[in-house]
C-alpha cells in the first residue's frame, strides 16, 4: 500500500499526541475524570452505595429514581459481611469500624424494609 492510499484521521492522531504529552507532564486534562485512589475505604463505600441503591434509599444514578431490588441489596450486604470475615484481623481500626458501621446500617435498613413487606 502506498503512503497516499493510507487514510489517517489527523484529529485523532493529534489528540492522542496531546494526551501523551499531558500524561508526561502529569497535568490533568480539562475534561478528564480523576480516578480515585483504590483503597479499602473507597471499595467498601462503593459497595455500600450500591446496596443503598438496591434498598431504595438513594436514587439509581441511571434512572434518577429510587428503586428497590431487595435480593440484590441482600447480596451486597452478604458480600460486605463475607469481606468482613475474610479481612478480620487485617484491617486498621478505622477500616474495621467503617465496615462494621456500614454493615450495621445496611442490615437495619434491610430488616426494616423486609418487615414492611411482610405486614
Amino acid at each position: 500500500m502506498e503512503e497516499k492510499d493510507k487514510h489517517i484521521d489527523q484529529s485523532w492522531k493529534e489528540k492522542a499526541e496531546q494526551e501523551k504529552e499531558t500524561i508526561k507532564e502529569n497535568k490533568p486534562q480539562a475534561n478528564a475524570f480523576t480516578i480515585p485512589v483504590p483503597d479499602f475505604t473507597f471499595f467498601v463505600s462503593t459497595l455500600a452505595i450500591q446496596a443503598s441503591i438496591f434498598l431504595g434509599q438513594i436514587p439509581n444514578p441511571v434512572t434518577d429514581k429510587k428503586e428497590q431490588d431487595l435480593p440484590q441489596g441482600k447480596f451486597i450486604i452478604d458480600t460486605l459481611e463475607m469481606l468482613s470475615e475474610k479481612t478480620k484481623g487485617n484491617l486498621t481500626p478505622e477500616e474495621n469500624e467503617l465496615l462494621e458501621n456500614m454493615l450495621y446500617e445496611l442490615r437495619i435498613q434491610y430488616i426494616g424494609l423486609t418487615e414492611k413487606k411482610e405486614k
